[in-house]
């Protein structure tokens, strides 16, 4: 008696909070290149997106935000002006986006003007044992807050390898003790996460 062959499912038959979508996201106008690759389900709502962006990025929620999704700008209206934006927290991800390849992007700060590229690498089904959200790899620290925006940061990083510079002692003051700008600590951020 030979065996019934399994049957093959596809992402469309599986429920939404089974799906796990990975996302690349690259701070824009920033060389060498600050980036992350996160997972998490795709009925995760844009006001959570936020937060999992906030802990994986190195940001601390400081500023407003939004994101711009096919045209549409998604956030808080009760901090943005009534309107013009889409209320994040009434939006899962995969109502907005259904196929690997899709792209848009998330601002933070609106004087420092944080754009980050976002990218869908992947939608796939969940993985049994795997806690949801997780950071699965990434690139160099995230700027300080309040730093100017990426020719600020780009002027900071010139500042600091200059110890002749009158800005140089400052700075580093300015700065917290463990700054460096080519770490990634991954395992710090899925722990943060692990409590998202």
């Amino acid at each position: 008696m030979g065996m019934k062959p399994k049957k093959e499912i596809t992402l469309k038959q599986v429920r939404p909070n089974q799906l796990i979508y990975q996302l690349k996201i690259s701070l824009k106008g920033i060389k060498p290149p600050i980036w992350r690759r996160i997972q998490f389900t795709g009925d995760t709502t844009l006001d959570v997106l936020h937060g999992i962006l906030q802990i994986a990025m190195g940001w601390f929620g400081e500023h407003l935000y939004e994101f711009k999704v096919h045209g549409t700008s998604y956030g808080d209206p009760s901090v943005l002006l009534e309107g013009e934006v889409v209320d994040e927290k009434a939006v899962n991800l995969n109502w907005l986006i259904s196929q690997e390849q899709e792209k848009f992007l998330y601002i933070y700060d609106f004087v420092d003007d944080w754009e980050h590229d976002i990218l869908v690498e992947k939608i796939l089904p969940i993985e049994k044992g795997t806690h949801y959200p997780v950071c699965i790899v990434g690139k160099r620290a995230c700027p300080p807050e309040d730093c100017g925006g990426t020719s600020g940061y780009d002027d900071l990083l010139e500042i600091l390898k200059d110890p002749d510079n009158p800005e140089h002692e400052d700075k580093f003051e300015w700065l917290p003790g463990d700054f460096d700008a080519e770490k990634f600590d991954i395992e710090y951020v899925n722990r943060q996460l692990g409590g998202s």
